[in-house]
């Protein structure tokens, strides 16, 4: 995806353009990193990121509508057809990057700039530990507990699934508060992890699910949802994309 620019003496230049994506939303500066996200609990995971690190990027707008996440377009970026996705320009090897799934962004990013994934390497797996706590439960469990709670499946009368999420949400959490004592961040130093984990409990109170899930019963979640929302990179973060950005 390089090729030699005779302009700049040979050295590699940028071209975005034989990504598909960026056919439908072009890159105004495409030596900066390509997000395609919207402002969902795995889309905000990238564009917090993305501003702790300092990264220059574009947002681009891909609403979860099916004529964008199923667009050829996208598909040829993500073949899951889900938000959040990239393009580094300036990617391994000198190569554009890219990449689907918001726990390997997240892990790309931070390998990417030497932070937010502990300086040891116990303190590696520690945040890695944690990020997979989420991938694997938080975000299935808490994205099942929206569309039974606040979605279509709202309106299911059998109370099974909706009761059977809530208790999990709430099993969930009270992993969370306990591995919270004590502690500012999930792995001791603000880190991805904190970046994957936090976006999702603030979903709840999208869902309208604070009291289903015994919000309030949880001190150290509800402080440490706190101290994320307070940090200035978070507060730039949480409408990106904007709906002006890049594409339409």
């Amino acid at each position: 995806m390089t090729r030699l620019d005779p302009i700049r003496g040979g050295e590699p230049a940028l071209v975005l353009s034989e990504f598909p994506v960026t056919r439908r939303w072009p890159a105004r500066h495409p030596d900066r990193l390509q997000l395609y996200s919207f402002p969902t609990p795995n889309g905000r995971k990238v564009a917090i990121a993305l501003e702790e690190l300092g990264l220059p990027y574009e947002a681009h707008r891909v609403s979860l509508s099916d004529a964008d996440v199923k667009s050829p377009e996208f598909l040829s970026l993500n073949p899951n057809n889900k938000i959040p996705a990239i393009i580094d320009p300036n990617g391994p090897d000198g190569r554009p990057l890219g990449l689907f799934e918001s726990g390997a962004i997240l892990i790309y990013l931070a390998e990417k700039t030497g932070r937010l994934l502990g300086t040891t390497r116990a303190q590696r797996y520690e945040v890695l530990q944690w990020l997979m706590f989420q991938m694997g439960g938080v975000g299935p469990m808490f994205g099942q507990l929206g569309y039974f709670y606040k979605y279509a499946g709202s309106e299911i009368a059998d109370p099974r699934p909706r009761d059977r999420y809530i208790a999990e949400a709430r099993r969930l959490l009270d992993v969370l508060e306990t591995a919270l004592e004590g502690r500012d961040w999930i792995a001791g130093d603000y880190s991805i992890a904190d970046i994957a984990i936090a976006p999702w409990l603030k979903g709840l109170e999208y869902y309208g699910a604070l009291d289903a899930v015994g919000w309030a019963e949880r001190p150290n979640v509800v402080a440490y949802l706190d101290r994320f929302l307070a940090r200035p990179a978070v507060q730039r973060a949480l409408d990106i994309p904007h709906a002006t950005d890049a594409a339409a």
